[in-house]
């Protein structure tokens, strides 16, 4: 069992007056670097939570984008769910679902309404994986939205790691007949007092290119592609994405250096969960592997040691360079691997793909702190 002590630290939001704090967890493998046995374990917690609830059950698991499509990945293989994630990205002749998170630095979340359509006359329950829920009003924005598209009578859940729902959320989620289920409960009332006392004095640094300049990093990553992509922002099934996440990290392993013993495994914005399990695979090589991912959330950073973020690293997108993404807290490895599925709408070609914006400006922020041996692994058709 997990405590709200062992696994949430509180940071400051930049710029955002509707909540100026943000519930992290540190084992999530998201903002904060860590092994991915302990991510992974974590997930595997809220899967149990699940396990005989609905075993007789057709379920399809949607992940919310960005920090918890992961953790919906990796449950929905735990359940042999059908599991489709959220996402703010485009996918090409798609039409969506659209709803939005009032509190987020960005609002616009969108489903692929062809694969709702399809797998909501399929499924008995849907259920929403979150990393943390508040108040719960974007979960049921959705719920009702789809309630009131289709008319099947379909049963509702949420699954999330940590729960801070006050009385009034939770008596609205029972009267509307959605389950609710958590690894921790949280008390958000003291939250906003305790951002205030950070200053934000940390180390703010702009590793961002122009794309009309001409600057690279003095160190060029080695680009390589591995065959077998599944997209989650589209339905699949946990058996198979499980398959083709393993496969994925067995041939990543491969390109582990023969000296290396420590190693990052870097995932990129909402693309988080090959990159974790794959880093699980090569910790189970015997070697110290840490894992996090880039993000669109600017959270603020302070020299305090009693704080969480120090150290801020502004960077293009791997999807939009005209994008800005970050990166926390970066450290020097034996070697650091980039995991993505940036692309995955064109038909770029490795060579092309060393020119991409992101890729760049994330080579130059973990250069800046030492690093030399940097691979890049698109996940590809």
């Amino acid at each position: 069992m997990y405590t709200q002590r062992e696994i949430v630290r509180i940071s400051k939001r930049e710029n955002n007056t509707k909540r100026t704090y943000l519930v992290t967890n540190i084992l999530q493998g998201k903002h904060v670097a860590v092994n991915p046995s302990k991510a992974l374990g974590m997930f595997d917690e809220l899967a149990e939570t699940l396990k005989q609830k609905y075993k007789n059950e057709k379920l399809l698991l949607i992940g919310f984008a960005e920090t918890a499509t992961a953790i919906g990945a990796r449950v929905a293989i735990d359940l042999g769910a059908k599991y489709m994630q959220t996402t703010r990205e485009k996918v090409n002749n798609e039409k969506y679902i659209f709803f939005t998170e009032s509190h987020s630095h960005a609002t616009e979340q969108k489903l692929v309404e062809s694969d709702v359509v399809k797998w909501i006359k399929w499924a008995d329950r849907i259920i929403f994986v979150e990393d943390e829920v508040t108040t719960g009003n974007t979960i049921m924005k959705i719920v009702d939205i789809l309630r009131e598209k289709y008319s099947k009578e379909i049963k509702f859940s949420v699954a999330s790691i940590l729960n801070g729902m006050d009385e009034k959320a939770l008596n609205n989620y029972n009267e509307k007949n959605v389950a609710i289920h958590y690894l921790v409960k949280t008390d958000h009332s003291t939250y906003p007092q305790r951002v205030e006392n950070f200053v934000n004095d940390g180390s703010y640094e702009v590793e961002k290119i122009d794309e009309k300049s001409n600057e690279t990093p003095t160190i060029l990553p080695e680009i390589k592609e591995v065959q077998g992509y599944l997209n989650s922002r589209k339905v699949v099934d946990g058996k198979e994405y499980d398959k083709a996440c393993y496969n994925l990290g067995k041939e990543i392993s491969k390109l582990v250096k023969k000296d290396a013993k420590n190693i990052l495994v870097m995932g990129t914005e909402e693309f988080m969960y090959p990159a974790i399990f794959t880093g699980k695979v090569i910790e189970d090589m015997g070697l110290d592997v840490k894992t996090h991912s880039t993000t669109r959330s600017p959270i603020a950073v302070s020299a305090s040691k009693d704080y969480l973020f120090h150290n801020r690293y502004e960077i293009n997108s791997f999807y939009d360079s005209k994008r800005t993404t970050f990166i926390y807290d970066l450290s020097k490895y034996d070697q650091v691997i980039i995991v993505t599925d940036a692309g995955f709408n064109d038909k770029e070609k490795q060579g092309e793909f060393l020119g991409n914006l992101g890729l760049l400006s994330l080579v130059k922020a973990l250069e800046k702190v030492g690093n030399k041996e940097i691979v890049c692994v698109r996940w590809v058709r």
